[in-house]
């Protein structure tokens, strides 16, 4: 996954980088544009004043009242004109007019009237005949301050009367400047964000699968059993999911019966040389204590046989699992008791009394009833073959925070330090309280795979006053 985020890191800086040179060169054209369309609509003016000048030179000489009259009028104007977006509501253009000179003999703001402009781009320009126009700050020191010009002649180039100059502040453009600015910041930066979501997206799409498929490979690796996780909808991800899932039980089906028939070979020897060995004895003259003394050697062999066998039945079972298949709400209470009920004529076989604990309100938890009384009974049965003769084994259900757990004490001689990390493997036992024979040693892992198999956790642990606490904890449904 580090190849995957460095190449979403260089995939987003190329993308930062793109959308700052277009950002950049977007923004660098708004204002000049913005000035430019704005001088175009002020040379139509300027031209058109100057026609109006030129038509009052032809019928005698310029009529300075009526265009400061003009200007005033227009000035004091209310109205209110929302163009785009911006509200404009007075008028912010001003002109004057120069003789051949260049001494100004108008100025509609009359701020400027009796000046000598010959030397502005404007005036002297126009007056050559070529375009004049310039930009001229108020506040040098102020940027925004800045007033476009706009000339025209009045009169022909041979024969000039003056110049005719239109002039706006810059201020009156610049919020229309501000919000295209503001437009292409939020344009830019929207299209930016949605292709980096979306690079981002297909990458999440493509490789979050991967990652999740590469730690359900590790856990297999590590021997546990997880479920095939949720890809999606993607078609290739899950074929792939499958295939390995496939191969996955292939390979662990053989290596299981592989497993399974070393281990049964191995365990079965013991039995059967005992019954062989006590079936020949018996073709022998012998008295009779020691003929039934054989033949309770080959009854309890045999017992111990075929309970191997059905702990590997339901261990086999269990483990060729990798979820459960299909589930259902149940209450443990009922199961614990038919679990104590199932339990109890080996635990009067044995002397053992049973201390039972239910609460009167449903344990509910999702899975197979089954498997779960065939854990509790299990627990009981080790429970039963490590208590003493007399003794009593305490069986409580309890709820708290969200889980169950059941517990099972015995007041036995407990878990020795040396088998407290093994207790839970496969065909490790401990020699039985009363017997002094060993177990099948598969209680433990059918008992752990079915905790497992519903989410949940057995544990062993002392108990205070000797012997050993086995809890079983499972989460409790809503």
């Amino acid at each position: 996954m580090r190849l995957t985020r460095v190449t979403l890191l260089i995939i987003a800086l190329i993308i930062g980088v793109g959308l700052y040179l277009l950002l950049r060169q977007q923004l660098s054209v708004v204002e000049p544009q913005t000035y430019q369309a704005t001088e175009e609509a002020m040379v139509d003016v300027a031209q058109l004043l100057a026609t109006f000048v030129e038509e009052d030179l032809k019928k005698g000489g310029f009529d300075e009242e009526t265009f400061r009259k003009g200007f005033e009028g227009a000035q004091d104007r209310q109205f209110k004109a929302l163009i785009h977006g911006h509200l404009k509501d007075h008028v912010g253009l001003g002109a004057y007019l120069t003789n051949s000179r260049g001494k100004v003999i108008f100025d509609s703001s009359g701020r400027l009237e009796g000046l000598n402009l010959s030397g502005s781009r404007d005036v002297a320009l126009t007056l050559r005949g070529e375009y004049g126009a310039r930009s001229s700050r108020v506040d040098k020191d102020n940027p925004d301050s800045s007033v476009l010009h706009v000339g025209a002649l009045v009169g022909t180039v041979d024969k000039p009367f003056g110049v005719l100059t239109v002039y706006k502040p810059q201020a009156d453009v610049l919020p229309i400047v501000d919000a295209r600015r503001r437009s292409i910041y939020w344009g830019t930066g929207l299209i930016g964000a949605g292709i980096l979501f979306l690079v981002t997206a297909v990458f999440i799409w493509q490789y979050l699968p991967v990652g999740r498929l590469t730690e359900y490979a590790r856990e297999i690796e590590s021997g546990k059993r997880p479920p095939l996780p949720k890809l999606g909808a993607g078609k290739e991800v899950n074929t792939l999911a499958r295939a390995l899932e496939s191969m996955r039980e292939a390979l662990e089906g053989r290596r299981y019966a592989e497993r399974y028939v070393q281990t049964l070979t191995h365990e079965m020897k013991s039995p059967l040389a005992a019954i062989r060995g006590a079936a020949e004895l018996l073709g022998e003259d012998m008295p009779v204590a020691d003929r039934q003394r054989f033949l309770g050697n080959i009854r309890s062999e045999s017992v111990r046989a075929e309970r191997l066998m059905n702990r590997l039945l339901e261990l086999s079972a269990l483990e060729g699992r990798s979820s459960l298949d299909v589930t259902e709400i149940v209450d443990l209470s009922p199961i614990v008791a038919r679990a104590v009920e199932q339990g109890q004529p080996p635990a009067e076989l044995a002397a053992v009394r049973f201390e039972v604990e239910l609460p009167y309100e449903p344990v509910p938890v999702r899975g197979e009833a089954f498997i779960l009384r065939s854990a509790v009974t299990n627990l009981l049965e080790n429970a039963i073959d490590f208590s003493p003769a007399g003794g009593t084994v305490d069986i409580a259900l309890r709820r708290e925070n969200g889980t169950a757990f059941i517990e099972i004490s015995d007041r036995g001689p407990g878990i020795p330090d040396y088998a407290t990390d093994r207790v839970f493997d496969r065909f490790y036992s401990l020699r039985h309280h009363a017997s002094g024979r060993k177990g099948t040693g598969l209680g433990l892992t059918l008992v752990r795979e079915a905790a497992e198999l519903h989410g949940g956790w057995v544990s062993l642990e002392p108990r205070e006053d000797g012997g050993t606490i086995a809890r079983l904890a499972l989460p409790v449904q809503p």
